[in-house]
C-alpha cells in the first residue's frame, strides 16, 4: 500500500513537471511561430473579413471567452488555462465551453494541451491577444456598436413578436445578443438602435406604458432576407432632379399601402421633411397627448407632407413646420418614439442650411 502511494506521488509529480515544461517550451514556441491554422474567410457586416466566418465580436460567447483567457493569462503568466471554469461566470455548460474553446483554436487565437484529451485547457497566442486588442479597442467603437446593434435588433424584434403582438425594447438587454465585442450594449445603444429602426419604418411603436413596438411589413421582409439592415443605404441624395417614393403623411408603412412618388425639378431634397411628416403620422397616437393637440400635430404633419411633396418646395415654409412639430415633439415627453421624431425635425432642419 505504501508502494503504491509513493508510486501515486510520483507520477503527480512527473504530470505536473511536465505540463510546467510543456507551459515553458510552447510558450516559446508561440511567441517564435504564431499558430498557423487553416481557416476559411467569411465577410462581415462592415464589409472586413475574419477567419472562421463570424466576426468574433459578433458573438458574444466567443468574444467574452477570449478576453477572460487573457485575464486569466494575466495572472497566470505562461500558464495554460482550463476554458472550462469560464462556464461559472457565463450561462453556458461545460460541453458548450469546450465547443467554444475549440472554435477559437480553430481561428489561431488559442493553442489547446492535447495531452491529456482534453481542448479545453488552452493558452492564448500571439494572434489571440492581438485580437484582444482588437476588441478592446471595437467596445469604444461607437459607430461600429451601433451598426451591431441595429442588425441584432431587428431579428430578435421579429422572434419575439412573431409578428403578431408588441414587444418590450429593453427585454432586448436581457438576451446573449446584447454584448457587442465582448461587452454588454446599453440603453443609449438600444435607444439608437430603436431609433435607427423606426427610421427606416422596420419597426413602429405602438404603446408608452411600458413603451412597445412592433415589427412592420417592411421589417419582416428585411429579418426574412437575413441581411444587415446597414446592407441597404438610404437613397443617394445627387444632382438637381429628385425622384423620391416616400410614405405619406398618415405615416403608411412601406410595403402595407399607398406611398407618394415626387418628381420635383427644383434643385431641393425634400424627401427628409416628407419622411419626417410621415413619421409623425406613424406615432402621434402613441405620444400620450391630449386629444386637440393630436390633432394639431398632425395638422402641421399633414401640412408639412403636402409642401415637401409637391413639385417646387419652398424651403421657408418646409424649415417653419419642421420647426413647429420639432417643438410639438418636445412638449411631447421624453419617450422613444418623441426623441427620434425631434432627431429627425433637427436632420431636416439642417439639409437646408
Amino acid at each position: 500500500m505504501a508502494r503504491n502511494s509513493t508510486n501515486q506521488r510520483e507520477l503527480d509529480k512527473w504530470a505536473k513537471n511536465l505540463v510546467k515544461d510543456m507551459n515553458k517550451s510552447l510558450g516559446r514556441a508561440a511567441r517564435q511561430n504564431p499558430s498557423r491554422v487553416p481557416v476559411q474567410f467569411g465577410a462581415t457586416t462592415d464589409g472586413g473579413v475574419v477567419a472562421g466566418g463570424e466576426a468574433i465580436e459578433n458573438n458574444a460567447y466567443l468574444a467574452r471567452l477570449l478576453l477572460w483567457l487573457d485575464e486569466q493569462t494575466a495572472l497566470q503568466p505562461g500558464r495554460f488555462i482550463n476554458a472550462g471554469d469560464f462556464a461559472e461566470h457565463v450561462d453556458v455548460t461545460g460541453e458548450e465551453a469546450r465547443v467554444l474553446s475549440h472554435q477559437l483554436s480553430q481561428r489561431g487565437l488559442v493553442k489547446a494541451l492535447r495531452t491529456f484529451g482534453d481542448e479545453k485547457i488552452v493558452m492564448v497566442t500571439d494572434d489571440g491577444r492581438v485580437e484582444v486588442r482588437r476588441l478592446r479597442t471595437l467596445q469604444n467603437d461607437h459607430l461600429a456598436r451601433l451598426r451591431y446593434t441595429v442588425n441584432a435588433l431587428l431579428p430578435w424584434v421579429f422572434t419575439a413578436t412573431q409578428g403578431q403582438s408588441p414587444v418590450i425594447p429593453a427585454d432586448f438587454l436581457s438576451t446573449p445578443d446584447a454584448a457587442f465585442a465582448g461587452a454588454p450594449l446599453s440603453s443609449d445603444d438600444l435607444d439608437q438602435a430603436l431609433a435607427q429602426l423606426a427610421r427606416q419604418q422596420l419597426i413602429e411603436f405602438v404603446g408608452t406604458h411600458p413603451e412597445t413596438i412592433m415589427i412592420t411589413t417592411a421589417g419582416i421582409d428585411r429579418a426574412l432576407s437575413g441581411a444587415p439592415v446597414t446592407a441597404y443605404p438610404d437613397q443617394p441624395r445627387t444632382g438637381t432632379t429628385y425622384n423620391n417614393f416616400l410614405p405619406n403623411a398618415q405615416g403608411v408603412i412601406i410595403g402595407d399601402q399607398q406611398h407618394v412618388t415626387q418628381n420635383n425639378t427644383s434643385g431641393i431634397d425634400p424627401s427628409a421633411f416628407v419622411q419626417l411628416a410621415g413619421y409623425v403620422g406613424q406615432i402621434s397616437g402613441t405620444l400620450g397627448m391630449s386629444e386637440p393637440d393630436r390633432v394639431e400635430l398632425e395638422r402641421v404633419a399633414q401640412e408639412l407632407h403636402a409642401e415637401a411633396s409637391s413639385t417646387a418646395p419652398e424651403p421657408g415654409r418646409m424649415r417653419q413646420l419642421a420647426a413647429q412639430l420639432k417643438d410639438k415633439l418636445v412638449d411631447a415627453g421624453t419617450t422613444i418614439a418623441a426623441t427620434m421624431g425631434v432627431q429627425m425635425a433637427e436632420q431636416a432642419l439642417g439639409t437646408l442650411v
